[in-house]
């Protein structure tokens, strides 16, 4: 599986995106503000740059398994190995100060919000766990 979030609407708050899987639109998306972070950067030009509990995750392609959250206490997705970035998920919110870092689902958008979050999340768990035990799950960031 493949899910690609096409960033489009960069604020001093936040970033709004159209996350497709497989190619077909989905829902929106939105994280901290984009910083012009890389997966592809240095580990000291990721520390020198980001804010912690303020910054989008670095634009790239990472793998995506869904395991348990203390945090939360609940199976969620997990981006693997994303440089200067621990417990990056993908999880229900409408705006930057419900996320450190992760990618919130909504289905509605407006100016640093996403709307009707819980119903986007619950829509995408599923799909992931039909795919999960039979190929593996992407995320790329552009």
């Amino acid at each position: 599986m493949e899910i690609l979030v096409n960033r489009r609407t960069k604020t001093k708050l936040s970033t709004i995106s159209d996350v497709t899987i497989d190619g077909v639109f989905f829902c929106y998306g939105l994280e901290d503000v984009d910083r012009g972070l890389k997966q592809s950067d240095d580990i000291d030009v990721i520390k020198t740059k980001k804010v912690f509990a303020q910054t989008a995750i670095p634009a790239g392609r990472y793998e995506i398994i869904i395991n348990f959250s203390n945090r939360f206490q609940q199976y969620m997705p997990l981006l693997l190995n994303v440089p200067g970035f621990e417990g990056v998920r993908i999880h229900p919110g409408n705006k930057a100060a419900n996320t450190e870092g992760c990618l919130l689902l909504g289905q509605t958008e407006g100016a640093d919000f996403v709307g009707n979050s819980r119903l986007a999340y619950r829509s995408f768990l599923p799909k992931l766990r039909a795919v999960e035990k039979k190929e593996k799950i992407f995320i790329t960031f552009k």
